[in-house]
């Protein structure tokens, strides 16, 4: 394998860009579990529970990257992509309250399950961005995880202020989406030797994701009238 050619250094890229855009909420989570704990414990329970979180996440990811290997599940994983992205751009993401723990093994298994709970999206996300190739999944999430954790409230503070970094990241998963679709077994006979109509789907779909998105974000905005 090729380490730094560009189609192990790109997908690499984007698998950290959709970890970190969708991972936000995660940072908030894992610092929320072990707030309670004495500061001395606090770190080795962020350290051990992230590295709990990322054992948890590369086995989930591995095992969704096995199962797009079956006919027609790489076009469902591709729509339910787009859905994602969309959803990225028009709600605003929340963290539910989480109950901090009294102990550091209590932190840490609040950390891995709370981790597994809310990185659906990111696994189903960088399952297909890393099209069957297990050290993309391994290496993107040992990357972007620590990053998230130890950036804390920091990844969540960039993206309120510079709100395009979510539209990048709905770009790439739109992108990531169209490849799915695109590289479905079952299209062979659409795209397969023919890159003027692969690339033409991927384009129109990064473009309605993108545009779309941002036509019902806007909507979302809007104030209320007045109830006289």
């Amino acid at each position: 394998m090729d380490w730094l050619s560009l189609n192990f250094l790109l997908p690499l890229v984007n698998i950290i860009i959709i970890d970190l855009v969708l991972a936000g909420d995660n940072a908030l989570v894992i610092g929320m579990a072990a707030r309670n704990l004495p500061k001395q414990h606090q770190k080795k329970a962020i350290i051990w529970g992230s590295v709990g979180a990322v054992v948890l996440r590369v086995a989930a990811t591995l095992f969704v990257v096995a199962l797009l290997a079956i006919p027609g599940l790489q076009l469902i994983g591709g729509l339910l992509l787009i859905w994602i992205s969309l959803k990225l751009l028009i709600e605003k993401k929340h963290s539910e309250e989480v109950k901090a723990a009294s102990n550091i093994w209590a932190a840490i298994r609040t950390i891995m399950i709370a981790d597994a709970v809310m990185g659906i999206d990111n696994v189903l996300a960088i399952a297909g961005a890393a099209s069957h190739n297990a050290w993309l999944v391994i290496i993107g999430l040992a990357i972007s995880i620590p990053v998230v954790v130890w950036g804390s409230t920091l990844v969540i503070k960039l993206i309120d202020k510079f709100p395009f970094i979510i539209y990048i990241g709905a770009g790439v998963l739109a992108y990531t989406a169209a490849k799915m679709i695109t590289e479905e077994p079952l299209l062979h006979f659409l795209f397969e030797g023919n890159p003027v109509m692969k690339w033409t789907l991927i384009t129109i779909v990064i473009a309605a994701v993108l545009v779309i998105g941002r036509i019902l974000k806007l909507r979302g905005d809007k104030p209320m009238p007045a109830s006289r």
